[in-house]
């Protein structure tokens, strides 16, 4: 198992950020691989694949590239930069960074990706390779990720704000816990990175990220060119609840009841949740939230408990119940009752 040693300064700074452009390549290598980790990336999957794969036989040689940059040893460098660690990142200027590639520079990450295979005869000698990239990143956001991008980013904030009460709570330790096969913290400044073959790296001095994307991938990366900080970065999925897509809206009946914000709050506390996480995840202000769940409380839909430095709030019994019964199935209608089949007729008095 590889892994990375990280001194005190580097960890006490490392931060967690929401990037566009590694949910975009998360999105393209979910849509390069043609499978779904669950029932809601396989709906977009399948609603999204024929229009990616049109376009890529319109292309071959993009084609080709995606096959060599996706390799079996390795993402190729040059595709999967690390985030700068701004808070606002900015789709356009981090694709920059991999159009700017130089030409020379992306063949050689192409060449590491294939685990030191020779690259093709139709991409050895081309200098547009981080062109065709960029632009082929750049379709993926436009036509998959940029339309529910508020949604998404909704659902990555809200996974930093429990990854970050987790770190509060109970050290990086904690915070990394589950975050993505291999990876752990093994304390004594070293952190286990779960990818065999690779040899250990020292990140002195190195700005260490961990960015979460929405579909099921994972990987790692780093920056280290131009008078640029290096930094080093975790891509990871979001986990559990939070990730889960296209969540349905909360039912009509339920709105009708409660109002539609108050209910959207009450339909995601079947896990328990922050009130921070469920501004992130209703877009809601936290004013607003924080009344709904007040009123919740006081009808005992809802109850708090604290844990660490967080309050969490969740069903109670009845609030499952409320839930339960306006989602559930409605009763087949009962038949209408049969007509007298006496030939008298019967009035009223």
């Amino acid at each position: 198992m590889g892994w990375w040693q990280v001194d005190a300064d580097t960890l006490a700074a490392g931060r967690f950020v929401v990037s566009p452009l590694a949910e975009t390549t998360a999105a393209l290598k979910t849509l390069h691989r043609g499978s779904a980790g669950d029932p809601g990336e396989r709906a977009w999957l399948d609603a999204r694949l024929p229009a990616y794969r049109a376009r890529l036989a319109d292309d071959p040689p993009t084609a080709l590239l995606v096959r060599c940059a996706l390799g079996p040893a390795w993402n190729a460098t040059f595709l999967t930069p690390a985030p700068s660690g701004d808070r606002d990142q900015d789709f356009p200027a981090e694709l920059a960074r991999v159009r700017d590639t130089p030409p020379a520079t992306a063949r050689t990450d192409l060449v590491e990706a294939r685990g030191g295979a020779p690259l093709p005869a139709a991409l050895r000698d081309r200098d547009d390779l981080p062109e065709r990239a960029a632009a082929l990143l750049d379709w993926v956001w436009r036509h998959t990720v940029l339309p529910d991008w508020p949604r998404r980013r909704r659902v990555l904030e809200a996974d930093v704000l429990a990854r970050t009460a987790r770190l509060g709570d109970g050290g990086w330790a904690a915070a990394l816990d589950g975050m993505r096969p291999g990876l752990r913290w093994l304390g004594e400044n070293r952190l286990r990175i779960g990818v065999h073959g690779q040899p250990p790296r020292q990140l002195d001095g190195v700005r260490l990220l961990f960015v979460p994307v929405t579909p099921r991938q994972s990987w790692l990366c780093w920056d280290t060119g131009g008078r640029r900080p290096h930094r080093s970065a975790v891509v990871y999925p979001c986990s559990g609840a939070l990730a889960e897509p296209d969540r349905p809206p909360a039912p009509g009946a339920l709105a009708a009841l409660l109002g539609p914000g108050r209910a959207a709050v009450l339909v995601l506390l079947g896990t328990p949740k922050s009130t921070t996480q469920l501004v992130a995840l209703t877009g809601q202000g936290l004013g607003s939230v924080g009344r709904h769940l007040q009123v919740l409380r006081d009808a005992r839909l809802i109850a708090r408990r604290r844990a660490g430095r967080s309050v969490l709030y969740r069903w109670t019994e009845a609030g499952e119940g409320v839930v339960r019964a306006v989602t559930a199935a409605p009763r087949p209608s009962r038949p209408p009752s049969p007509a007298p089949t006496s030939g008298r007729s019967t009035r009223s008095r």
